[in-house]
């Protein structure tokens, strides 16, 4: 089956199971040459998007939210087909994209602006007025394949909030979902010209980035990616969800039962394609062995494979390739000393959940994001040397720390530097209303549907002088 949304596509693009290798769909592939052709459609769909009462935009967004629940269980099999991921955590992804469309909803209505005290201010005693939150025009999202629902909701939502027409870009290897979602938002009754998706490759990507028309860029992805969508795009507002090599620190005073429960779910989610995902495990010295012990042996018996299973916990990588780079990172960390604990273990793109220690610094393992089913532990003898390994890496999103001292874990929240901090939880939870995204290299905007809307939107004044008017009332003197 071909699914598409683009009127301007003229090949197709195979989508295919990464856990069998077979064709799950296809769809329509646009190119670069019809750049063009993709914005006037644009910008058609911002003129209608503009002129959306709010009323109107929060009914299609819960309208399309209430699809996408009726639907739950066709939504999750489609993720779990064209993403690899187990059907569990595909239902629970499909129960987030509800949540975030309503969020979306809920800015619609809600944030319009703000009455301004002018009159706060010596010298603007006669005036009043408020500003309004306007549409920015066209917004152009890049999505990615590991959560190739919600995180296309994450865009799309805030975006039809705020008034904005979209041109949506989405993963070429999970592109169905967010198709599906388009649809859901049409059927809704979304003005079709508002969203024009196109999938194609990086040609494409790069004509879009630089269209002067488009007026924000918003990207979920990539280092590499992100730097040429930097350098390519001009004079535009970027927002930026790039990777993260997670930390968490377990001290000794922590409820180890809960920290290795927690842990191992944060560092095998979505086989460890996320990009909060639990990398680097750092764990006070003297109850490290024991955490060790107890975080391999739940990691052993996590059943990794066909992800339409019930019982299984880790699906495959999105492919082959993906699991090669894998398994040849960890080659690499071995090279240079580190031990395997358990995992290391590939079959197609079925890469076992993989824990490590005694990893040198030098390892790209340790010092990158591996964006896999693999977890690095090391321990610690002072919480300072902790917060030290935590912030050593150059880029951060979230973090972790289980303690059961508050002072400590504020402590932590203060000095860890990271978009998030997650006390007694792994670094990969997150509540699609709170803010979200990254502290140093490559930091630039947030995601969270309130943060998100604002970004995508901008302030517009007005300020009347009563005196002004109060005389053109009473006529001239």
């Amino acid at each position: 089956m071909v699914n598409s949304i683009s009127p301007f596509a003229t090949t197709d693009i195979t989508v295919r199971n990464p856990f069998s290798g077979l064709p799950v769909g296809a769809v329509a592939q646009t190119s670069a040459a019809d750049t063009g052709m993709l914005l006037d459609r644009a910008r058609r769909g911002a003129i209608l998007a503009r002129d959306l009462p709010r009323h109107r935009r929060a009914e299609i967004l819960e309208n399309a939210a209430d699809r996408i629940r009726s639907d739950l269980e066709v939504h999750a099999r489609r993720i779990t087909a064209e993403a690899g991921k187990t059907i569990r955590q595909a239902r629970k992804e499909v129960r987030r994209c509800v949540n975030t469309l309503k969020l979306s909803a809920e800015e619609a209505r809600r944030n319009a602006g703000e009455v301004v005290p002018f009159d706060a201010y010596a010298g603007s005693e006669s005036r009043m007025g408020w500003f309004s939150r306007e549409p920015l025009g066209i917004i152009l999202a890049i999505t990615p394949f590991n959560d190739p629902l919600n995180l296309v909701a994450h865009k799309l939502g805030p975006a039809i909030a705020g008034g904005n027409a979209v041109l949506l870009k989405p993963s070429e290897l999970a592109p169905l979902s967010a198709l599906s979602l388009v649809q859901a938002l049409i059927d809704a009754g979304l003005p079709d010209e508002v969203v024009t998706t196109a999938v194609g490759g990086a040609d494409l990507g790069a004509a879009l980035v630089a269209a002067r028309e488009v007026r924000m860029v918003s990207f979920t992805g990539g280092f590499r990616t992100g730097e040429a969508i930097a350098r390519g795009a001009g004079l535009k507002k970027l927002a930026m969800d790039l990777g993260g090599n997670a930390p968490v620190i377990v001290m000794a005073d922590a409820d180890l039962d809960h920290a290795v429960e927690a842990s191992v779910s944060g560092a095998f989610w979505a086989a460890g394609q996320n990009c909060i995902g639990t990398q680097r495990i750092l764990v006070e010295r003297q109850v490290y062995d024991t955490f060790r012990d107890r975080f391999v042996a739940r990691t052993a018996r996590l059943v990794a494979g066909d992800p339409l299973l019930e019982t299984t916990d880790v699906g495959p990588m999105i492919s082959d390739v993906a699991a090669e780079r894998a398994e040849a990172a960890v080659d690499a960390a071995l090279a240079l000393g580190a031990r395997v604990l358990t995992g290391h273990r590939r079959e197609g793109a079925v890469y076992a959940p993989t824990v490590l220690e005694n990893v040198p610094h030098e390892a790209a393992i340790w010092s990158e994001e591996a964006f896999a089913p693999i977890v690095t532990l090391e321990p610690f003898d002072s919480f300072d040397a902790a917060i030290e390994m935590a912030n050593a890496i150059d880029f951060s999103l979230h973090a972790g720390i289980f303690t059961s001292d508050l002072g400590l874990a504020l402590d932590a929240a203060r000095r860890i530097e990271a978009g998030g901090v997650m006390v007694n939880d792994s670094s990969d939870y997150r509540f699609d209303a709170m803010p979200f995204g990254g502290f140093k290299h490559g930091s630039m905007g947030r995601e969270g549907v309130r943060f998100a809307y604002e970004d995508m939107t901008q302030p517009k004044v007005v300020c009347i002088d009563r005196a002004v008017a109060g005389r053109h009332r009473r006529g001239p003197a």
